[in-house]
């Protein structure tokens, strides 16, 4: 829970999906065995530290969406409002900031794509971050980050303040 006059953002790359077949759609690709796992690390990594989300924006492909399964199985006490949103899919970070100004609950949790998302991560920080995995951004990364702001209307790039970043452990096996 953030309290009043802040509000957060887990902001995430779908994990790793499944290239097993050429002639699914790229919107209905689901995860492979290691993303799932991923999915489920970034869940215990989000219950460990309490960072629950209150609302989740979510890119309607498949892809996102098990992601979003495999986190709610470890973190939830209580279902967060689930939107998904076309716009999300394959967005450019502006877009991707556009739909966060419409969030309602201080935490938000917003499931996406690269580039955008990596994109838009670089984006929201003050401060740098060294982390030497920040810029892939790879699959199931999350950057977790706070704003001193008092409606998501008035979030902006560059007035972010960094509470974590997660790669899952996995990730290169």
């Amino acid at each position: 829970m953030t309290p009043a006059g802040y509000r957060r953002l887990i902001l995430t790359r779908h994990a790793k999906s499944s290239w097993d077949d050429p002639e699914t759609a790229d919107i209905d690709r689901p995860l492979n065995a290691r993303g799932q796992a991923a999915a489920r690390e970034l869940g215990d990594f989000l219950a460990s530290r309490g960072l629950e989300p209150e609302e989740v924006l979510c890119s309607p492909a498949l892809r996102t969406r098990e992601t979003w399964a495999g986190v709610q199985a470890a973190v939830l006490e209580t279902l967060p409002e689930v939107r998904y949103i076309d716009a999300l899919y394959h967005a450019a970070p502006e877009a991707m900031l556009a739909v966060l100004k419409t969030a309602t609950q201080p935490t938000v949790m917003m499931l996406g794509h690269n580039p955008g998302i990596a994109e838009l991560a670089a984006m929201l920080p003050s401060r740098p971050i060294f982390d030497p995995d920040f810029r892939k951004y790879p699959t199931c990364a999350t950057l977790i980050v706070d704003f001193q702001i008092d409606d998501w209307a008035q979030v902006r790039p560059g007035f972010g303040s960094v509470l974590d970043f997660f790669t899952p452990s996995e990730r290169g096996k």
